[in-house]
């Protein structure tokens, strides 16, 4: 759990002075093939599907794609601990799932460059879910090597490069010049340009060291009982002792674990974490059908929404990496739910007052420094969560359940867009946000009384 003695542990400049760290610039690149996959799979994607008449509603179901991000937990314990024959022994056990995983986001964007929505929708949301889950894997090793490149400290700082490398990948790579590419040339060149983008992936794994995994020793006292259980139990084989001692210290350890830490507020605490991202993914997922259906060209967007929308999210970012070093991460995860769901509701007023570049700036600077600024608290707030000894497994199911209820419920974000309009689905999405400012007061206030 996060305490209070977190708050104000650096000043000032031992705060800013983090951003010079190796590792921590290291970070910037990794969050980059990090962020590049995503919008390619959902508003990218979006706008294509929009672009060539695709129904609002069946793009909404597109977002289901993205449960692989929700459930990639299902796997995370095989990344923890499986190595990888002719990978693992050079690269290591982070860098060399990261490289499997960007063979497959390469090939999933190829295929995605070679079919035409119009005529074969399955085989375009196909190869997007072939994306989408190799870029899911990609985000638990990166998660892992994250954590366990650097002191806890210094997670606020790590997050904020991060979503900077991400935001660049997302918004400007993968946003502004792919919508720049489709416009001027084709949807297939778009997306062929994406595909080489995820060398500069490939060369940064390349590059950087593998960090060090460690096990405290009570974690190791826990798994040693286990094992020594199953030595005595000579009526099993012992090729099963040895698959349920690894099944046991891979899946089951990292969740009784995480429950044992945490006590009684551990339900409280997965409870929080699957309500915190609702009101921004939820609305994230017609924004781009939106400004492109209030008349909004291609390149429009992607000079305010991609272009002038990265600074806004990187000045956010930054921002959050700096206040959670200096103050503490649940004051900042409060400051952040209030900005994303204010920011919301300029979305209903932009739909009200009709097109206007100035409308949309405003709109995209709210939502995207609002978006960056709760995006560092909140990782920083995962990070501290996990146990080192079971850093992806842990982070993946933290990640997974922040994404997991978010996406089911916007998938049906077209269907209410069509019934209702939205003004009112842009409400109900700022609405939505309302619990998970109520949850970190709550944390806030059991943190005090533990003090």
């Amino acid at each position: 759990m996060i305490t209070s003695s977190d708050s104000s542990k650096h000043n000032w400049s031992e705060a800013i002075a983090i951003y010079t760290r190796p590792r921590v610039i290291g970070m910037f690149f990794l969050g980059f093939v990090a962020g590049l996959p995503f919008p390619l799979v959902f508003a990218t994607l979006a706008l294509w599907l929009r672009s060539v008449d695709i129904e609002r509603a069946t793009i909404g179901f597109f977002a289901w794609i993205g449960i692989t991000y929700s459930i990639k937990f299902l796997w995370a314990p095989v990344m923890d601990r499986l190595p990888l024959p002719g990978l693992t022994k050079k690269f290591g056990q982070r860098r060399s799932w990261i490289l499997l995983a960007q063979a497959g986001i390469i090939s999933g964007l190829i295929g995605m460059s070679f079919t035409d929505p119009a005529t074969h929708l399955v085989t375009m949301a196909l190869f997007a879910f072939l994306v989408a889950f190799s870029s899911a894997t990609q985000d638990v090793a990166i998660d892992a090597y994250r954590i366990e490149a650097v002191e806890m400290d210094w997670q606020g700082a790590m997050a904020a490069m991060y979503q900077a490398g991400w935001r660049i990948g997302a918004q400007l790579v993968a946003g502004a010049v792919a919508l720049y590419i489709a416009k001027y040339a084709n949807w297939t060149m778009a997306y062929m340009a994406m595909a080489a983008a995820v060398l500069v992936g490939v060369i940064t794994v390349l590059v950087i060291d593998e960090p060090e995994h460690t096990i405290d020793r009570s974690t190791l006292s826990d798994e040693q009982r286990v094992v020594d259980y199953l030595a005595r139990s000579t009526h099993v084989p012992e090729t099963w002792r040895k698959i349920t001692a690894w099944f046991i210290g891979a899946v089951i350890c990292p969740f009784t674990d995480f429950f044992r830490r945490n006590a009684k507020q551990a339900l409280v605490i997965l409870l929080f974490v699957s309500i915190y991202r609702i009101s921004d993914i939820v609305l994230g997922n017609m924004a781009y059908p939106f400004f492109y259906d209030l008349g909004f060209e291609l390149d429009e967007i992607a000079n305010v929404a991609k272009i002038f929308g990265f600074f806004m999210t990187l000045a956010g970012a930054f921002a959050g990496g700096v206040l959670v070093v200096r103050f503490g991460i649940l004051r900042m995860l409060l400051v952040g739910a209030i900005l994303v769901a204010a920011a919301n509701l300029m979305y209903a007023q932009l739909a009200m007052s009709g097109k206007s570049l100035t409308g949309l700036a405003l709109v995209i600077s709210a939502d995207n420094f609002s978006a960056g600024f709760a995006g560092s608290a909140f990782i920083a707030y995962l990070s501290s969560l996990t146990n080192r000894a079971y850093t992806a497994t842990q982070y993946a199911l933290f990640s997974s359940l922040m994404t997991l209820a978010p996406k089911i419920i916007s998938g049906f974000s077209g269907v209410i867009v069509d019934s209702y309009g939205y003004v009112s689905f842009f409400i109900y999405a700022s609405v939505m946000g309302i619990p998970a400012i109520l949850l970190v007061v709550y944390l806030m206030r059991l943190d005090r009384l533990r003090h």
